[in-house]
């Protein structure tokens, strides 16, 4: 029962949440962040003393029926990848409630109940392992982000949060036509109607049908992730949305789009996988070029560094299709990193925004000597977010690169000169923000609760880039299971995915 109990306190706490606020609004708070701090230590138990099954990968199953008319149970399962993701999760979330302690007072109750349902969303993608289900779970997602956006954003909140919606409902729907291809044609072949994941990765496929129903699940990913031309939707989302919400946008939802990728796309048609990977690693270097060059182009910060989340996205494009462990290895690792280097940036942004009430940086400058904590933790994820070595996002860049070297050598030299890109917006941002002519008045420096943030998160970036292997050992065995598994299944030797 561990598994759906990670996902029931969290429906359950953003209700509570949600109920008690009309009398204590601290206690509302006081809930979301009890249930974020107890799911996060039973993920990290479990990373403690989980125990793989008998085929090495999965280390907890749970399975009931709901629907059974149609083929469809409330199937979750956990293993290596997930649990780094689920880790991410609420470590982020619990930074998304202290965020979020002081900033939200209009209807804190509602806020808190979106919040810890749009977690709850995540956990739920990040388990299932029925597809019906897991379309499910896309959707819960989607609605709490619209209304942390539509309510509690900035001057033109409605604007991103129609845009939001629009971009990832359309692409979802794509998926949904997808899903029920797939079970259909299971269900014709093998006489059993199911969106069983396990059983489906069995159903042998043409090749054009094979491609139509593989690029409604790409469509759903691609958006999400963002893929350029797909990425518009981003940088307005996140410079409306409050700080909290981009921090599980940058932190979380931008995963959700990669972890699709892994374990449903490739798994599922490994064939057209490996006939779309050219094209798919082509789009992955242009966002990391693209997605540079705009965010050194940015006024706005918090659009500044929602590009930086376009580029480094382009770096799990790169390496999903790859088709090797180092490469994959590379973006488990990016999605780890990227979420804790971005959310805290974005955390800045925020703080800086309730400081000066602006989010343009020509109007900053000089804050080190005023905030020099502040001013260091900056330094501290500017560093980590153009690659330094000795930092995480280093170790996640570096072996996406030597993986997807073997793949395309001319895709890779591109992408490595992306990250000189990488370096001018990583250092305009200390250079106009904190360094340079002074131009505001005083500027406070971060709280104790904002360094109660920061400290943990500085903390986890720099192990990460000293001791990656911890994190790289959760994930190893279900990566390399995985496209084992996809490798056999493209050259024939095994059933799931097969041509006729």
């Amino acid at each position: 029962m561990m598994l759906p109990l990670l996902i029931l306190t969290l429906f359950v706490g953003g209700i509570l949440a949600c109920a008690v606020a009309r009398w204590n609004v601290t206690l509302t708070r006081w809930i979301s962040l009890i249930v974020m701090t107890i799911n996060f230590v039973i993920t990290i138990s479990l990373i403690m003393t989980a125990i793989p099954d008998e085929s090495g990968t999965w280390l907890m199953k749970y399975s009931v029926q709901w629907i059974p008319a149609f083929g469809i149970n409330f199937s979750l399962a956990l293993d290596g990848l997930s649990l780094v993701l689920l880790t991410l999760t609420f470590f982020l979330g619990i930074l998304s409630v202290l965020t979020s302690w002081s900033e939200i007072q209009y209807r804190p109750g509602f806020y808190h109940f979106n919040l810890l349902w749009v977690i709850a969303g995540i956990t739920g993608v990040f388990l299932t392992t029925d597809l019906f289900l897991f379309y499910f779970f896309w959707e819960v997602m989607l609605i709490p982000m619209y209304f942390l956006i539509g309510i509690w954003g900035h001057e033109n909140k409605t604007y991103a949060a129609y845009k939001f919606f629009i971009f990832t409902q359309a692409s979802g729907l794509l998926m949904l036509l997808a899903i029920l291809g797939l079970y259909f044609i299971h269900g014709s072949q093998t006489g059993i109607y199911t969106f069983d994941y396990f059983q489906l990765l069995g159903t042998r496929l043409n090749t054009s049908t094979a491609w139509w129903l593989m690029l409604g699940f790409v469509a759903a990913f691609i958006v999400k992730l963002p893929v350029v031309p797909f990425h518009t939707w981003l940088p307005d989302a996140h410079s409306q949305a409050p700080t909290a919400g981009s921090l599980i946008l940058a932190g979380l939802l931008l995963k959700t789009g990669a972890y699709g990728l892994i374990r449903f796309v490739l798994p599922l048609f490994p064939d057209a996988s490996h006939q779309i990977a050219p094209w798919a690693m082509t789009l992955g270097v242009v966002g990391i070029i693209y997605g540079a060059v705009l965010a050194f182009a940015q006024t706005d910060l918090k659009r500044l560094v929602a590009y930086t989340s376009v580029s480094h996205m382009g770096f799990v494009m790169l390496g999903v299709f790859a088709f090797n462990e180092v490469a994959m290895q590379g973006v488990v690792m990016q999605m780890i990193t990227h979420g804790i280097s971005t959310g805290v940036l974005f955390i800045l942004a925020g703080s800086l925004y309730e400081r000066i009430h602006t989010r343009d940086i020509s109007r900053m400058g000089g804050f080190w000597s005023k905030a020099p904590f502040m001013g260091t933790v900056a330094l501290v994820f500017v560093l980590a977010s153009l690659g330094l070595p000795g930092l995480g996002n280093f170790v996640a860049e570096f072996l996406t690169l030597i993986g997807a070297w073997s793949a395309s050598r001319p895709l890779t030299a591109v992408a490595t000169a992306g990250l000189v890109v990488a370096t001018a917006y990583s250092l305009r941002i200390m250079q106009r923000i904190f360094l340079g002519n002074e131009v505001q008045g005083q500027v406070p420096d971060l709280s104790f609760r904002e360094k109660l943030i920061m400290i943990p998160a500085v903390v986890l970036i720099i192990w990460l880039g000293i001791f990656p292997m911890k994190a790289l050992e959760v994930s190893k065995i279900s990566v390399k299971y995985l496209l084992e598994a996809v490798n056999r299944s493209s050259s024939g030797e095994m059933g799931g995915g097969a041509h006729e």
